[in-house]
């Protein structure tokens, strides 16, 4: 059983990797265009430690923020449109519109806003983060058992008792999904606000090597935003296993 868990923890998948990547480059003579080796990446990425440091606490710091408010914003909107059908058929298709629309075109409208500062990397992340969350809010509280409402209504429970005891624990499940993809999503938008103009960040120094054609540095960056993105899924994962072990019906 434990020879199992080892073998399947991410910690053996991660370094499964990285030893077929030492082994296959050399092996196969793969150029370092296509696919540099390991030991060049991780030489370029110690060389460049304390930028790689500061730019993955500001890219960390934009997604958290954007994240965090986005999420808010999708929870109460999911709540409204569940529970006010007029707000749902007015306001709900305005949002699935605006996720068509690319983030590039929506990034150059926040920078014109508020120019190359935090507050724009932060707007992108928010807009990346809000429609999952609001849309699995609103999915896992329409999600409710009618049967269940009417028996705690038979039983004088107020609409308050009734949203806290029933309707949330049911849609918690859902909504931890969406703050899943949100997170992702809103790490992938930080990033790319910080292809607009910036000094600081992991999309800043990506888009340098990018320029410089530094293909070494550029798969260093790859894995640290790996690395981000896995921690930020990691901790809500964690979470939904600590508070939410329960899962609708």
């Amino acid at each position: 059983m434990k020879l199992r868990v080892v073998a399947s923890s991410p910690l053996t998948a991660v370094l499964i990797t990285m030893g077929i990547w030492l082994v296959v480059v050399p092996m196969f003579r793969i150029e370092p265009r296509y696919l540099p080796a390991l030991p060049d990446v991780l030489a370029d990425g110690v060389s460049i430690w304390p930028d790689l440091a500061a730019g993955f606490a500001r890219t960390l710091l934009e997604t958290l923020i954007g994240f965090m408010l986005g999420a808010a914003l999708g929870i109460i909107f999911g709540i409204v449109f569940a529970y006010v059908r007029i707000a749902e058929r007015a306001f709900f298709p305005i949002f699935v519109a605006l996720q068509t629309v690319p983030v590039i075109a929506f990034g150059a409208i926040v920078v014109i806003w508020f120019g190359n500062t935090i507050l724009s990397k932060i707007a992108i992340a928010l807009y990346l983060s809000f429609f999952p969350v609001a849309v699995n809010t609103l999915r896992g509280l329409q999600s409710v058992d009618p049967q269940r409402t009417a028996l705690m209504r038979s039983f004088g429970a107020t609409k308050t008792q009734q949203f806290l005891k029933l309707a949330l624990p049911t849609a918690l499940p859902t909504i931890m999904v969406g703050l899943k993809l949100g997170v992702s999503l809103g790490l992938a938008g930080a990033i790319v606000g910080e292809w607009f103009g910036d000094t600081v960040g992991l999309g800043v120094m990506l888009l340098q090597s990018l320029y410089f054609e530094q293909v070494p540095r550029m798969w260093v960056l790859i894995i640290a935003s790996g690395v981000l993105g896995t921690a930020l899924y990691g901790a809500l994962a964690l979470l939904e296993r600590k508070f939410i072990w329960w899962r609708p019906e």
